[in-house]
């Protein structure tokens, strides 16, 4: 396994890796070698080839964390159990503006968007459901840092769901305005990952920090706050 990777649990089944931005988890076009399940290679097992191992997956620029299954029946369980909506997945977003409520529920399809196809939208081609919870943590002035929790997992599904609502997450080059709090890529972070162990039942549950530069553009947030 590479010494690049920071894996925060390991077993013979499964292991939950703390991904940096700027990994690609698994080769698509534009982005063939260097990317997640290739550093996994000989240790990652399941589902397609060319992602092995993968049970979801995280945007190039989201760091993170990621569950990667080390055997066929691994993956088959693990994937089962996301549908089932039995892996609760949570992240931290520092988000544009605070949202009229303390809790709620973004309920939208989200698929291609027409005019750019390198982007997702809400209503777009081939849209597919999704639902996204959030809770404020902080109110920062003019941010706001939301927790948030997915039901689905379609393609920028946060990032979309959030400039929909008129809340973009911060520093997000698509969906926002980039570069907002020095931000260099969009403030979105895996922050924890629960679920039963999908062969002894065991529970599992996994934190993670926000790396470097999120505290930074959180610490620019509070200054302004203050």
């Amino acid at each position: 396994m590479s010494a690049q990777l920071d894996v925060v649990y390991s077993d013979e089944h499964l292991l939950i890796v703390d991904k940096p931005a700027g990994l690609v988890v698994h080769p698509a076009r534009g982005h063939r070698e260097g990317t997640l399940s290739q550093l996994l290679a000989g240790t990652a097992a399941g589902g397609d080839p060319e992602r092995a191992g993968i049970v979801h997956r995280l945007d190039k620029d989201t760091s993170g964390l990621i569950l990667v299954a080390r055997s066929e029946q691994a993956h088959r369980l693990l994937q089962a159990a996301l549908r089932r909506r039995e892996i609760k997945r949570e992240y931290l977003a520092l988000v544009e503006g605070v949202p009229p409520a303390r809790t709620g529920t973004i309920e939208a399809p989200v698929g291609r968007d027409p005019r750019v196809r390198t982007r997702m939208a809400v209503g777009g081609a081939g849209g597919r459901h999704a639902r996204t919870h959030f809770t404020l943590e902080r109110r920062l002035g003019r941010y706001s840092l939301l927790r948030l929790a997915l039901d689905t997992g379609r393609t920028h599904q946060i990032r979309v769901h959030m400039q929909a609502i008129g809340h973009p997450v911060c520093g997000d080059p698509e969906y926002g305005t980039p570069g907002l709090l020095g931000c260099k890529r969009q403030f979105l972070h895996a922050v924890r990952l629960s679920f039963e162990h999908p062969m002894t039942g065991d529970p599992i549950d996994v934190s993670s920090s926000l790396p470097g530069d999120l505290r930074a553009a959180l610490e620019r947030a509070e200054g302004e706050a203050a």
